[in-house]
C-alpha cells in the first residue's frame, strides 16, 4: 500500500481507532528504565521523553501529569503529506481538545486527554464523514 499524500483522500480515509489504554508522558535522564515498553521516545537536551502506558509508569515510579488516550489514524499517510496534522488538530481545537501528534512510518497517532478520548474519536469520525469518507 502506497502512502497517501492527497489531503482530501487523507481526511476521507482517517479511520480513527481508539486504543483502550491510558498513556502518560514522562522524562528520564539516560536510557529508558528496564521493563518499560515506550510507544514513543523523543531525545531532547533536557532528557529522554517517554510515552508509556500509565501502569508501566506507575510500576516504575515515574512522574507524570497528563493522562492521554491514544487514537491512531488508520489512513496510511505519507510523511511528506501537507495539511493532515493541521486539519485534525484544528478540528479538535475547535472543540477545546488538546492534541499531541506523533507521526509513525505508517500512521499518525494522536494523544488526547483521556477523559475526552471517546469524544475526540466521535469528532474525528464525523470529520471523516464530512470529508467524504467512511469510519470504522
Amino acid at each position: 500500500m502506497n502512502a497517501e499524500r492527497d489531503l482530501t483522500r487523507l481526511l476521507a480515509g482517517l479511520r480513527p481507532e481508539l486504543d483502550p489504554g491510558r498513556y502518560v508522558f514522562t522524562t528520564v535522564d539516560g536510557p529508558a528504565p528496564t521493563g518499560l515498553a515506550p510507544v514513543v521516545t523523543v531525545a531532547e537536551p533536557e532528557g529522554l521523553t517517554l510515552v508509556v502506558r500509565q501502569e508501566e509508569a506507575d510500576a516504575a515510579s515515574l512522574p507524570y501529569d497528563y493522562v492521554a488516550g491514544r487514537i491512531t489514524l488508520r489512513v496510511h499517510s505519507a510523511l511528506d503529506a501537507v495539511g493532515l496534522t493541521a486539519a485534525v488538530a484544528r478540528e479538535l481545537a475547535d472543540a477545546g481538545l488538546s492534541c499531541n501528534v506523533v507521526a509513525g512510518f505508517h500512521h499518525d497517532h494522536l494523544f488526547v486527554e483521556h477523559a475526552r478520548a471517546e469524544e475526540a474519536l466521535g469528532l474525528l469520525n464525523r470529520f471523516a464523514e464530512r470529508s467524504g469518507g467512511r469510519t470504522g
